[in-house]
């Protein structure tokens, strides 16, 4: 990375490789915007809360943000914190942001006080935009609580259709698509976020392959019910719809019964969510009553995909699983593709893209040789971000000792160089010594009929020193006990020492900003039932 004028961007000599090898080109969200606009200025461009903006709209509010923004004395490059709901307004501001030459910070809406703040004083941002009301409260009262994390930390009230149209500010200093245009948070799922450094180019051309491996066109509808500060929320939000001048259709709040009902309203062609929020899908009893055949496609990842649960999914909807492995931080490393067989698509996360260079390590920090190998994922390529954000100690975590950037998750490569997750790093229970996956744990135990959601986690054992204890919540009237989950599972052939020793039942499962299920809270709560007895 490189910082001229207080913007950071891409080094020159990577953007000069990626740009001659093809993946990456001079543009950015916000020139695609003005492009569509002038081309097709009736077209719609995002749908959302039954009302929508075209391209033309769309491009005035950006500019609209823009001026306004300039207007408030801020230097190039200054970080400005944007907590808004899935809407209208959050495309306008990023973008709006980018066209005054200011780099938007994305806060999940469903962040606490503690990541809000966290997240304003790691970045420094000058101005928090916000709308009025800020789930269910005074906004002014949420300032009032963390605005203490920067020394003169301004407030701007955001109208719920954003600015009124005024004149577009001066373009000599709006960022480029190989410029840190925002800082998005990690979804937060085990402690306080970093901040992730994003430019345009790596989205667009993670778009492009997204565009490719589901055959996606300009008619295609997209639904993404994934928040769009997040990295999966923000190419299926902010960037593919964009690329394609597609419709892009996001929720403001989510809900798995009016996420089935978009899809027939909207005819959505294109689903993108995670796996926590396909399950939720699949358990509403709304799927029965509306017509979902206009689905073709669905995303996700972000997660380990349960092969079951995506089989119904395709059984019952018609449309195919695709996903993307890979993390805010890499974007992807593997991807699956309609060409792709059930085998390949639903037990693995696809073969490994092969313009980003991808290598497993061993638990010391070496390289695993050998096709089929597992280990501890790391790229290199033009989908990676440029590291966190001011933060020497995240980073030393993040990056391989030889420069590779790492995942958190281990992996298995197989002979055909598809990639299947094994689970976490920190999703692993060690009983006795043993590693036992809670991500397999959890295929097995999610197969049982009276569970909804599960997630597995260790619990603290004086003998073991962990034990695997499942959290689950359960279908309306349906009813487990840890004798019948303990009989389902020696059914299916599972080892009897992977067997869940607690069950914690509750009512809903915590789940994180980024909409994943947050395994961070899961096991607080966990530890806190057992040890309650």
């Amino acid at each position: 990375m490189v910082e001229q004028d207080g913007v950071l961007s891409v080094a020159p000599g990577v953007v000069a490789e990626y740009r001659a090898e093809g993946w990456w080109d001079e543009e950015s969200v916000s020139t695609l915007v003005r492009s569509h606009a002038a081309r097709d200025p009736g077209g719609v461009a995002v749908v959302a809360g039954g009302r929508s903006w075209t391209w033309a709209t769309y491009d005035e509010r950006a500019d609209a943000v823009a001026a306004a923004l300039a207007g408030l004395g801020l230097d190039r490059g200054d970080r400005v914190a944007v907590l808004l709901p899935d809407g209208l307004a959050i495309h306008a501001v990023l973008v709006g942001c980018a066209r005054a030459g200011l780099v938007a910070v994305g806060i999940g809406h469903r962040a606490g006080d503690a990541e809000v703040r966290h997240l304003i004083a790691r970045t420094g941002a000058r101005v928090l935009v916000t709308h009025e009301v800020h789930r269910g409260e005074p906004t002014r009262d949420l300032v009032a609580r963390v605005g203490d994390a920067v020394d003169g930390l301004r407030h701007w009230v955001l109208a719920e259709d954003g600015p009124p149209t005024q004149a577009a500010p001066p373009r000599a200093g709006e960022l480029t698509g190989t410029d840190v245009s925002m800082l998005n948070s990690t979804s937060g799922t085990t402690g306080l976020p970093k901040c992730v450094t994003q430019f345009d180019q790596r989205w667009l051309h993670f778009s492009a392959l997204a565009v490719d491996a589901g055959r996606l066109t300009p008619d295609d509808v997209v639904l993404a019910v994934v928040p769009t500060p997040f990295g999966f929320g923000l190419w299926t939000s902010h960037f593919v719809g964009t690329l394609l001048g597609a419709r892009t259709v996001v929720m403001p709040r989510f809900s798995a019964d009016e996420m089935v009902a978009l899809i027939e309203r909207e005819r959505a062609t294109v689903l993108c969510c995670v796996s926590t929020q396909f399950r939720m899908l699949l358990n509403s009893p709304a799927v029965e009553q509306h017509d979902l055949s206009s689905l073709r496609v669905m995303f996700t990842g972000g997660e380990a995909v349960p092969y079951d649960r995506a089989l119904e999914f395709e059984r019952r909807t018609g449309a195919t699983v695709l996903q993307f492995f890979g993390s805010n931080e890499t974007g992807a490393l593997s991807c699956t593709t309609l060409e792709d067989d059930a085998e390949v698509r639903l037990r693995t996360a696809g073969r490994v893209l092969p313009h980003m260079q991808v290598r497993l390590y061993d638990e010391h920090g070496r390289p695993v040789p050998g096709e089929v190998a597992e280990g501890q994922p790391a790229g290199r390529g033009p989908l990676t971000c440029a590291g966190y954000y001011r933060d020497d100690a995240a980073n030393a975590q993040l990056y391989a000792a030889d420069g590779w950037m790492l995942m958190g998750d281990v992996v298995r490569r197989d002979a055909s160089g598809c990639l299947s997750v094994v689970g976490r790093q920190s999703d692993f229970v060690i009983r006795g010594g043993k590693n036992i996956s809670s991500v397999e744990v959890e295929a097995a135990v999610d197969r049982h009929p009276a569970v909804a959601l599960v997630a597995v986690v260790p619990v603290p054992d004086d003998v073991f020193g962990e034990r695997v204890c499942a959290v689950v919540t359960l279908h309306p009237g349906a009813s487990l006990t840890l004798e019948q989950l303990g009989e389902h599972l020696t059914a299916l052939g599972v080892s009897r020492e992977w067997h869940p020793e607690r069950l914690v039942v509750v009512e809903e499962m915590p789940r994180s900003s980024g909409g994943k299920i947050a395994k961070a809270q899961v096991r607080e709560l966990a530890v806190a039932q057992v040890a309650a007895g």
